[in-house]
């Protein structure tokens, strides 16, 4: 496993100052990736997996996106901390979440650790459909994004994308209907930059591995293997 570095600050966007938590990689600088968490805020879990990239080359960016709501936000994935995440959704205004992440990119590019302003986005879940939303309104290298229930009621939107985009979907996602998964994957079957996989078998938020209620071990592995090909493709460390 390559040694990388952490550290959490404060970064200032046109909309104000927003807490984020940083990952580098051995090399010390790398191209960019600003991870949008999921519905339970910047955890153990969106810090372990910044720590996945940034191991694979990347420096990390993972944004508050309930800094204008309930600042510092961090819940685990009991009953209590699900109840609390969909709390915390109700109260976030999804085109002001879309600009802070457009924002956050536009400061990740800034960081002397990320050379040439090369930066993507990633996000899971809430974080997948802000990623979309992102190649949309924003410029991103690439965008990766882990089933975002948003996606598929925004597909008229993907002529605005030019990046390169991956997507991952559980086949058996409980929150997002099968046809709307199918639509997403019709879609992508047009278009060369656009690359759409569905795990069988597998439910929402099945990369958590800090929640035995959703994990699936074997979809969890698949993904995270095409998302660091795609990624090494598309935005390589150099």
């Amino acid at each position: 496993m390559t040694a990388t570095s952490a550290r959490d600050e404060r970064i200032r966007t046109p909309a104000g100052e927003l807490a984020a938590h940083v990952a580098l990689p051995a090399a010390g600088s790398g191209p960019g990736i600003v991870l949008l968490h999921e519905m339970f805020g910047v955890n153990v879990y969106v810090r372990d997996s910044a720590r996945r990239l940034a191991e694979l080359g990347y420096v990390v960016l993972a944004p508050d996106l309930y800094w204008r709501t309930q600042p510092g936000l961090e819940l685990n994935h009991s009953p209590a901390g699900v109840e609390a995440g969909m709390a915390a959704l109700q109260k976030l205004d999804g085109p002001t979440a879309v600009g802070d992440a457009v924002d956050a990119l536009g400061v990740l590019r800034s960081m002397p650790e990320v050379v040439d302003r090369r930066a993507g986005v990633l996000g899971f879940c809430l974080g997948g459909t802000l990623a979309y939303e992102v190649a949309v309104h924003g410029d991103p290298a690439v965008a990766v994004a882990y089933y975002g229930s948003g996606i598929p009621i925004a597909l008229e939107a993907v002529e605005q994308i030019a990046c390169p985009l991956i997507m991952h979907w559980g086949g058996a996602d409980p929150f997002i209907a099968r046809d709307q998964v199918d639509a997403v994957v019709a879609m992508a079957a047009g278009r060369a930059s656009i690359r759409c996989h569905v795990y069988e078998g597998a439910g929402h938020a099945f990369d958590n591995h800090h929640a035995p209620q959703f994990h699936v071990p074997a979809a969890s592995v698949r993904a995270w293997e095409r998302t660091a090909d795609f990624l090494a493709r598309e935005l390589p460390p150099r």
